[in-house]
């Protein structure tokens, strides 16, 4: 598949800006752009680690793959005319692009102005991060669809491999997402289904919840999981250093982690793993799935009912699992002119317009724990 480029730029508009004070408005707004950025590129991960496209007209992509053929002995004297099975199968995904999606806050000039610290720019990274949030969780819920879909190219003959759910430990209890020995020998697994499955070995990677990510990390002095001349500092950052079996991890508070984001706190059981809330969580941590269904207003893909996770505790996928096509880039407008005057300040907005879905389910696979794969609870979509 074609890879355009991932370059992460961002833009500012300025709606209502006069050419009086429009050149030093403009260039203090690239400010909060920056700082909208900043934050958006340091929460979301998932942007860089699958199928990106840029949409310039209409509302979806294409999509578009092919799937095995056969090599056969020429007959001496035959025509060739392409393989008498008519081989390869081709399929087409088209992904469309959701409604657009905004975060924003309204500043009051006084408190700018009674305030001992720079706010606009502040809020600005905060608006950052609610959309690489929303950004990460749609894409990894398009993994989660995929790793339980069979392939969409079906020619007779030659049917494609679909996606894989591992289970993580042999026992019906969530508890086994957080047993270092289990994940390693699920990315063992993951990693020679995909091989089986012919897919590339490069970009595979896995997304981890934090704690499951710093169990291994605990492990590494006994299982070897990470190349020796990575050491010290570089070990503790949590950005991908670890590598199980080529597969290069990730940790993430967005990937559905047992019918919540990123992780679960509360009693053992087949669906929650037994973690002690630290306390004081707020209202932030651990949120519930939502309902991100096709019929959902502002939804034009499908990501997914919130009860079809719930055994769900990580992912390992290789970047044709899912694709990604951005209309408008992360973002940031304000408010100016007649609008500030009125109001007495200025509204802040991020926004971006994307679209995610599964493409090939051979790269994708879902980890869950507690009960087996395709059970109820985790069976497909």
């Amino acid at each position: 598949m074609a890879q355009q480029s991932t370059a992460h730029q961002a833009s500012v508009t300025v709606p209502g800006a006069n050419n009086g004070g429009a050149d030093r408005r403009a260039l203090y707004l690239k400010l909060f752009s920056g700082e909208m950025f900043k934050g958006f590129e340091y929460n979301s991960i998932a942007r860089d680690l699958v199928m990106k496209r840029t949409l310039k007209n209409g509302k979806s992509l294409q999509f578009i793959y092919t799937g095995h053929t056969k090599a056969e002995f020429h007959t001496p004297g035959n025509s060739i005319l392409g393989n008498s099975d008519g081989a390869p199968p081709v399929a087409e995904k088209t992904i469309t692009v959701d409604d657009l999606l905004i975060s924003s806050a309204f500043v009051y000039e006084l408190d700018e102005t009674l305030a001992h610290y720079e706010l606009r720019g502040e809020i600005s990274k905060k608006i950052g991060y609610a959309l690489a949030q929303k950004y990460d969780r749609l894409v990894f819920r398009a993994i989660a669809r995929g790793a339980r879909a069979a392939s969409p190219i079906t020619k007779s003959g030659f049917v494609e491999p679909g996606g894989t759910q591992i289970r993580v430990g042999a026992n019906n209890q969530a508890s086994d997402a957080y047993v270092p020995a289990s994940l390693i020998a699920a990315f063992y697994d993951a990693a020679a289904a995909l091989d089986e499955k012919g897919v590339s070995g490069e970009g595979r990677v896995g997304v981890l919840n934090p704690r499951q990510y710093y169990e291994l990390i605990q492990a590494v002095g006994t299982n070897g999981l990470v190349n020796r001349d990575v050491q010290g500092k570089a070990l503790q950052t949590g950005n991908g250093i670890i590598e199980i079996a080529g597969i290069k991890i990730y940790k993430s508070m967005n990937i559905p982690f047992f019918s919540s984001y990123g992780t679960k706190f509360g009693s053992a059981s087949a669906t929650n793993p037994g973690v002690t809330s630290p306390g004081n969580l707020g209202s932030f941590v651990g949120e519930a799935v939502e309902d991100a269904a096709a019929d959902v207003t502002g939804i034009n893909n499908e990501y997914g009912e919130e009860t079809e996770f719930a055994n769900s505790c990580g992912l390992i996928f290789q970047r044709e699992a899912a694709g990604c096509v951005e209309a408008i880039g992360p973002q940031v407008q304000i408010t100016s002119g007649d609008v500030s005057v009125i109001y007495q300040g200025d509204v802040i907005l991020g926004r971006l317009a994307m679209g995610a879905d599964y493409l090939n389910p051979a790269a994708a696979v879902e980890l869950v724990a507690g009960a087996a794969a395709g059970s109820s609870g985790n069976a497909a979509f």
